[in-house]
């Protein structure tokens, strides 16, 4: 079960004016379950994004790095979930094209101005015809219903919202995530979508997508396996009135920066506290580091350690694996007796070995929590960086033996 995380409250997940969502049952995967997003953007809305870094990256990622990159304002974005299109070439680019083009000329828009995005199963072709039939039928829907149509092996969906005031005005930000396994992003996570009514120009909003990314997305690991469907999109509809935030220096930009960033790092959190068989959600923050690099590289050691995560798993601790992955991230002049490792506030390492004050039912009592804080402190300078992550399961094995099943 998810670790410390709820349903989320659709009384407090507040619309966006200028996003308007439905949802339909396409038949993708399975029958009779609500498996495709529409959001529909007022002509005023500006959107960036930023994508897999995944090499065999799906035929959706592909078109809508072209349709961003044409210039054309974004009109539609369409979601499906029980198929990735992923490592299906050609055809599966022409698929993706084709629901494009279908949900374009209902709207009445260039087939440039829709984006499209799935999730699932790869190296399998998308039927995009049951998709395109099912557009018409897609019924108004809120945020909670958006996150619910974008699950895989998700438990729970994950949205949240904040509003603050920017430059005088109330501003909302609301987001979707949806992500549980495979999931070790670079540049996104599995999908996300941040939707804003503040005003914000182009320049801006590419800038606040990409920080917020490597602030919040970027620092969450599963199962250290990145997708081929990585996306993160910000959406900013423009209608709360306040004036245009155009640069990262420019009055209100800090606020709603924040704002996101924090609806972003929610998401994030949510993502490991449901990773796939999830029993425990760990925080790994490494610091003292040279540069927010290696403390990164410190961290994901830690984090993507199936070694690591068993142990944490099995409330064992065996924290000599902590170590040994500090040992192989790749610091090659790290000097490991100025190191001190921390279990939440119990010191277990220092000097270059085992804490003489350390007690083994210490480091007992951290494990049994369903949430530790693992600590590393380089003391090798200032920066500092932080990873969350969750534990590997016997479920973890079950769930991703049974996927195609």
């Amino acid at each position: 079960m998810p670790v410390n995380l709820q349903q989320p409250d659709r009384s407090r997940l507040f619309p966006v004016p200028g996003v308007t969502l439905a949802v339909a049952e396409a038949g993708v995967k399975q029958a009779k379950r609500r498996d495709v997003l529409v959001l529909e953007l007022a002509p005023a809305c500006r959107v960036a994004g930023v994508f897999t870094r995944n090499r065999f990256c799906a035929a959706p990622v592909i078109l809508s790095r072209a349709h961003l990159a044409s210039g054309q304002p974004i009109r539609a974005l369409v979601v499906n979930t029980g198929n990735a299109n992923a490592g299906t070439g050609e055809d599966g680019r022409q698929r993706a094209r084709a629901i494009c083009a279908a949900l374009a000329e209902e709207l009445g828009v260039n087939v440039e101005q829709v984006l499209p995005f799935s999730t699932g199963v790869i190296l399998e072709p998308l039927p995009a015809d049951r998709i395109i039939a099912a557009l018409p039928t897609r019924q108004h829907a809120d945020w909670l219903d958006a996150a619910e149509a974008i699950m895989t092996t998700d438990i729970m969906p994950k949205a949240t919202s904040r509003q603050v005031m920017v430059n005088g005005k109330t501003v909302t930000v609301t987001g979707i995530a949806k992500g549980a396994g495979m999931i070790h992003p670079n540049m996104a996570t599995m999908l996300g979508f941040i939707a804003t009514d503040a005003d914000v120009g182009q320049q801006a909003l590419q800038q606040m997508v990409r920080d917020v990314a490597d602030q919040s997305f970027n620092c969450v690991t599963v199962d250290g396996d990145t997708s081929t469907n990585d996306s993160f999109l910000l959406i900013a509809s423009g209608q709360a009135g306040n004036a245009t935030i155009d640069a990262d220096s420019a009055a209100g930009y800090a606020e709603l920066h924040d704002a996101v960033r924090d609806v972003a790092i929610e998401l994030a959190q949510a993502i490991a506290r449901d990773g796939e068989g999830a029993t425990k959600f760990m925080t790994v923050t490494v610091e003292g580091g040279h540069d927010r690099a290696e403390c990164k590289q410190v961290a994901y050691a830690i984090a993507r350690s199936p070694l690591v995560k068993t142990a944490f798993f099995a409330s064992d601790p065996n924290l000599g694996r902590l170590l040994a992955a500090i040992g192989y991230a790749g610091i090659d002049d790290l000097d490991v007796d100025r190191l001190d490792l921390y279990l939440d506030d119990v010191l277990v390492a220092t000097g270059g070995g085992r804490n003489p004050a350390y007690r083994e039912e210490d480091g007992q009592r951290v494990m049994n929590q369903p949430e530790i804080t693992v600590r590393v402190k380089l003391n090798r300078g200032e920066a500092s960086a932080t990873v969350w992550t969750c534990d590997f399961s016997y479920d973890y094995v079950r769930i991703n033996a049974d996927y195609r099943s």
